[in-house]
């Protein structure tokens, strides 16, 4: 499960810097602006989603377990 969560953490990371990269480079030098930012941006939300999920499905199946304070205490 640690490594799922951490590639999934990469990959939201990847899409993040490519729409960063797509942001300063689409639409210079007369070329026309393309949907590449807002795609990638799309995608890291899907990666995100997915990742909740998927942390959700393994809390209900019982891989992971939640640490931390007690509550009432």
């Amino acid at each position: 499960m640690k490594y799922l969560v951490a590639l999934a953490f990469i990959a939201i990371l990847g899409s993040l810097a490519s729409a960063l990269f797509f942001m300063m480079k689409d639409g210079r030098d007369g070329k026309p602006k393309t949907n590449n930012m807002a795609r990638a941006l799309t995608f890291r939300i899907g990666l995100s989603v997915l990742l909740f999920v998927c942390i959700l499905i393994a809390w209900k199946l019982g891989y992971i377990q939640p640490t931390g304070i007690p509550a009432g205490k």
